[in-house]
Order: structure tokens, then sequence, then C-alpha cells
């Protein structure tokens, strides 16, 4: 199998350099789907069932994989890695899915539109390492839809955003693009916006989709796991079931690329631990002062910022204490072992 029988499904450069002389043996695949105790994977001469080596939490839709044609035998490094602390009271990342060109962010000229949850969005794009898109749907159900695209296009120089009705095929053309020539496309945001019914359009599937609630313009799930499929385009999209929670961990970079302006307002302050409360010398209160930085921006960028923090540290705190416990496991098997033959080695 050649690289060329591979590109349309997303290989490149990037994982030919991670093959060896004793992968000969082995096929490439690219994960569809992921379940608890199966996956499922496209390859160029058709779509198969593989079984994890390793714990299926492991793995992420869009991973490449290296198979027998039974297992996983590896899983090659992505080029990007959209993760977020996992829901609830798991304290631990949870992949969401890798090797993501683009991160089409999805949300609608309604009440769904909030500027301080697409800011974590498009955190989360550039942590994971892949371009971000906001998808503006239901532009004909508002009267002052301009107005959601302004607000969208100012959130970050970075951003490009785009409003189209995800029910006349003409308009979700345009995000052909970003879909085509093995390129993948992963869409995210609540549900409700239209996210199946994007996804409908441009793969050519009729997966279900349903109302959305008029109190308070959210949706039910209609996308149940996230799943790989080909676009008409030539490329691969990605849906996403809506996200209640999206706690952000590991993202500092993120959170960064996103408030780069007042990444570079902290830099000219006078004190280099400013906290922004008032020491003297603060440039990012001065902007605000000026009327040159809205303060609700400045206390977004903290909360993001703490909660980052608070995140990894509780994540690296729960490896940390996971490493521990296997340790003292292995102990107290070794010496259960040594009890039980004193004469074996010590």
């Amino acid at each position: 199998m050649t690289d060329d029988t591979l590109t349309g499904l997303g290989w490149s450069d990037h994982f030919a350099r991670q093959l060896t002389p004793e992968d000969a043996a082995l096929t490439p695949a690219r994960l569809a789907e992921v379940h608890r105790d199966r996956m499922r994977a496209v390859t160029p001469t058709g779509q198969i069932e593989l079984l994890p080596t390793e714990s299926t939490g492991a793995y992420a839709v869009g991973d490449w994989v290296l198979s027998d044609g039974t297992h996983a035998i590896r899983r090659l490094t992505p080029t990007s890695d959209i993760t977020r602390r996992a829901a609830g009271r798991d304290v631990r990342i949870q992949r969401i899915a890798a090797n993501v060109d683009t991160l089409g962010i999805v949300t609608s000229c309604n009440a769904d539109f909030n500027v301080a949850r697409l800011e974590r969005y498009l955190a989360l794009a550039h942590s994971g390492g892949c371009l971000p898109l906001i998808v503006l749907t239901k532009p004909d159900k508002a009267d002052n839809a301009d107005d959601y695209l302004r607000q969208a296009q100012r959130l970050s120089p970075l951003v490009t955003a785009i409003s189209l009705n995800a029910r006349i095929p003409e308009e979700v053309a345009r995000l052909t693009p970003w879909c085509k020539n093995g390129q993948t496309l992963a869409l995210v945001g609540s549900s409700g916006v239209g996210k199946t019914t994007l996804r409908n359009a441009l793969t050519g599937e009729e997966a279900a989709t349903r109302g959305i609630r008029e109190d308070d313009a959210r949706g039910r799930h209609t996308t149940t796991n996230r799943s790989l499929a080909p676009t008409l385009a030539g490329g691969w999209l990605i849906d996403t079931p809506g996200m209640r929670e999206l706690q952000l961990a590991d993202a500092g970079e993120g959170i960064e690329a996103v408030f780069d302006d007042i990444e570079e307002l902290a830099l000219t302050c006078r004190f280099r631990n400013c906290a922004h409360e008032g020491e003297p010398g603060c440039a990012v209160r001065a902007a605000i002062a000026a009327g040159d930085l809205d303060a609700d921006r400045l206390a977004r960028w903290e909360k993001l910022r703490r909660e980052d923090r608070h995140n990894t540290e509780t994540v690296a705190e729960s490896r940390a204490r996971g490493k521990a416990f296997n340790r003292m496991v292995k102990e107290a098997v070794s010496k259960s072992k040594r009890r039980r033959d004193p004469g074996g080695p010590a």
C-alpha cells in the first residue's frame, strides 16, 4: 500500500515518518468510531472492525493506527489532538477528536450565541493544534444576523467566521474548502444549532434531526457518539454530540492565543507579577479606563486561566496518585511472592 492510496483518508508525511521496518506487515487505518470494547476504522479497501490493545479511552475518532487486520497494534502520534477535562467528577483528560485540520464551532443566531463559550472553543482549537472556524447558522431567523457575525469576527484575528443557512445546499457548500482533498473538519457546538443538518448536507447522509425548544433555542441530542464520515467534496467530517460541559485543561497556549491582546498588554505592566487589580502602572487597567479594553473580556480571560490552572493541576495530581497506587500494588504483589517463595530471588 502506497502513501498515495492513503492520502484521501488524511494520511501525510507526518505519519509516514513514524513507520519503522518492523511495521511492514501492518496496515494503516483511520478510526471512524470508538466504542467501549471495539472500534470501526476506514482503510483504502473499506471498513474494518478492530480490537484495542490499550484502554479505548486512549483512542479518539480520527486517530491513525497500525493494524494486523484484527487489532490496533500501534497508535500513531496525531497532528492535532482536541481534548478537554472529562465531564463530571472523573479527573482525567478526555480526547474528543484527533488529526483535525479545522474545528468548526457551530452556533446559531439566537439565544445560543455566547461569547464566553465561543472563546472556550477557540482556546480548545488553538491548544489542540487546529484552525478555528466559527459557523453561524439560522441567520434567516434573526433580524440582526450581521451583528452576530461581526461579534464572532472580533473574537480573535486568527478566527474565520461565516454565516449560512444549513438547509440550503448552496450555502453549506461554502464549507467545502475545509473538508476536501482529504482534509478533516470537526463540528462542535450545542445541541440544536444545526450540526446534524450540516453533516447531512456535507456527507449526503440522512441522520435524524429534531426540533429545538423555542424557550431556550436548544435542542435534544441527535448525535450520540463521535464519528468520522466521508464528505461529498472528498474530505472527512467528524461530528460530535452537543457538549453540555467544556472544561479546559492543558490549554494555556490556546488561552494566550485567543486573548493575545490582553497578554501583550500584561507584558507592559510596571510589575511582572501584576494581578491587574489596581496596582500602580497596570497597563491592563489603563486600557479599560481608556475604553480600549472591555472589562468583561478581562474577567473571562482571568476565569479561563484560573480554570485551566486548577484542572491541569488536578489532572496531574490524579495521575501522580494513580502512579503511586500502581507502585504500591506492585510492591505488595512482589512481597507476597517473596513470602510464598522465600528461596527465590530477592
